[in-house]
């Protein structure tokens, strides 16, 4: 066998990440605390097998690259201008408080102003993974709650993205080296011209950045990308995104001084307006997945376990910060603001973790000597125990967040003064309708037809700019995924007549043929397939009919061939018209 530290650490990584993501997945637990399981146990800190340590951080740099890019194709102007005059001044004062509590924490650990800094900043930032997540299973999304909540963490991203920037400048300024024990020196004293100074430089290379790419690469981007896919080569378009989330991101470190994770965000960012948006996160998010898996491995290989045991008083502590401190924080801003305490509790509950940002951010602040690894690892283990927490925090919402209400405690509260914290599926009033799963390039050609002809239909989608393009269209819309029970419910399976399902998943579109056949066991289903063994599939599931695209489509160029080699009907001359009775004959 030859030396292969990288092939070995990537398939320990995939393999382990993927059991223990399936576990946890299996404990409606967040799989994201599987994969920073398995990194704990090829890290350092356990026995058996040790990754290589040198290439873990380039695996999570192209992770962080390729996460920052999706956060940037997502951001979305009008979602925080929605909710802005609660989400800015929100995030940032409860960013404040956060930071504040972690820098009072490292002070109490005689750490330096710098460690205290980033170690507050990494406790201040939630998980979007897990917000988005909870939001979703809650149905809360497109809801009043969802939507600030939503506006909030893009509030977080956008700090912590700034933080990404001014942390390399400053780290000379904030402190010295943070020691291995986790003491580091006092800062020395520095003049605010020499901070002004660096600040400004630093500004001026990320603004000199920023203006490239809103005057260039918001042209020249979704440019090259309009024409690599007229080319017709999915290939070619997946590599093309990849090409520039990837060099975009390395020319932003190497020419402005940038971080890797400003250039990835703002190349998701410009070509987020593009029709194109769309698809390039579809193509991309294969890969995007694969190395936010190994992101989120090579974190948990640096933490060690035994902090729990060495120092389990700043471990309580950090859990406190994060899961009590920020949320009572939260909770009061909101409302300060004069939203209901339903609303301040699930926004409360769902920034009381954290995640992406808090691991960037501490992984920075090793690297740049500010914050000692004990700082890390309080941060990891902070993330591990709250994201674990977190499902718990929404239970006890549901049980006991009435009591919060006026007139609450023991006194029995009507359901209608409660908002729960999971928004119940409006069931749709049509019969008589076709239902469509999906409406992707096959769904939305289908509901062009359906609406053609004047058949009442509905739609069933969780993407929320296609869930936007349809109600502007004034198309009904279930939003969630068509497997969960309550989706189907809600599409009055009983009294419907036809059922399309456009996705392209067969195993997923199997599920729902399944339930539906129990729902409504006559009803017409057309399915789509890609492959002759998915037809078999889905026809056993109960589907009535399955499309295979490779199918169709030969079938409508031979029908096209045989058209063109048909021989065509000779043409006949045109008759002479009747002779005049009444001419003369001519002569012969």
């Amino acid at each position: 066998m030859h030396d292969v530290p990288l092939i070995t650490m990537i398939v320990a990584a995939l393999a382990l990440a993927f059991i223990f993501g399936a576990i946890a997945q299996k404990l409606k637990i967040s799989p994201l605390v599987g994969y920073l399981l398995a990194g704990v146990i090829i890290g350092p800190g356990t026995p058996g097998y040790v990754a290589d340590m040198n290439l873990a951080p380039q695996l999570a740099e192209i992770g962080v690259i390729l996460l920052m890019f999706g956060v940037g194709l997502h951001f979305s102007v009008k979602d925080l201008m929605s909710v802005k005059a609660i989400a800015i001044p929100g995030a940032i004062g409860q960013i404040g408080l956060a930071t504040l509590m972690g820098m009072g924490l490292s002070w109490a650990l005689g750490w330096s102003i710098g460690a205290g800094l980033v170690f507050g900043l990494a406790l201040s930032v939630a998980s979007t993974v897990v917000l988005l997540r909870a939001l979703q299973e809650r149905r809360l999304v497109e809801s009043k709650r969802g939507r600030i909540a939503i506006g909030w963490l893009i509030v977080e991203d956008l700090a912590m993205v700034l933080a990404l920037v001014l942390l390399p400048a400053l780290a000379g300024l904030l402190g010295d080296k943070a020691g291995a024990e986790g003491a580091a020196a006092a800062a020395p004293a520095l003049s605010g011209s020499d901070l002004i100074t660096v600040i400004a430089i630093t500004l001026g290379k990320v603004a000199a950045f920023v203006a490239l790419m809103l005057v260039v690469g918001k042209r020249v981007i979704p440019w090259v990308l309009h024409e690599v896919a007229h080319s017709g080569s999915r290939e070619l378009f997946r590599l093309a995104v990849l090409a520039i989330a990837l060099g975009v991101a390395y020319g932003a470190a190497t020419l402005f001084g940038v971080s890797f994770a400003l250039g990835a965000f703002f190349a998701g960012m410009v070509l987020s307006g593009s029709p194109l948006s769309h698809r390039a996160a579809e193509e991309s998010l294969p890969l995007r997945d694969a190395f936010a898996v190994l992101f989120f491995v090579s974190v948990g290989m640096m933490f060690d376990p035994a902090i729990l045991i060495e120092r389990p008083l700043p471990v309580l502590a950090t859990v406190l910060i994060i899961v009590f401190g920020k949320s009572i924080a939260a909770y009061l801003i909101v409302l300060a603001f004069g939203h209901p305490r339903s609303t301040a509790l699930t926004i409360s509950a769902s920034l009381a973790q954290i995640g992406e940002f808090s691991f960037i951010l501490a992984a920075l602040g090793v690297n740049l000597g500010l914050l000692p690894q004990e700082g890390q690892d309080l941060v990891l283990v902070g993330a591990i125990l709250s994201i674990l927490m977190n499902p718990v925090m929404f239970t006890l919402i549901d049980k006991f967040g009435h009591r919060l209400e006026p007139g609450g405690g023991d006194a029995i509260v009507p359901a209608a003064v409660v908002e729960p914290t999971r928004e119940p599926i409006p069931p749709t009033s049509l019969t008589g309708h076709a239902i469509i799963i999906g409406h992707g390039r096959v769904g939305s050609l289908i509901s062009a037809k359906l609406k053609e002809e004047g058949v009442p239909f509905l739609v069933v989608e969780d993407n929320q700019k296609r869930i936007d393009s349809l109600r502007e269209q004034g198309v009904e819309v279930v939003v969630g995924n068509a497997v969960v029970p309550e989706v189907l419910s809600a599409l009055n399976l009983s009294a419907a007549r036809l059922m399309f399902i456009a996705i392209p998943g067969s195993f997923e579109a199997g599920q729902i043929i399944r339930q539906t056949r129990v729902a409504n066991p006559g009803l017409s289903i057309i399915a789509r397939a890609h492959a002759d063994e998915e037809v078999v599939y889905l026809t056993q599931n109960g589907a009535s009919t399955v499309v295979m695209g490779e199918r169709e489509t030969a079938r409508g160029m031979i029908a096209e061939g045989l058209v063109a080699l048909t021989p065509k009907a000779p043409i006949a001359p045109p008759e002479p018209p009747p002779a005049d009775i009444d001419a003369e004959p001519k002569p012969a």
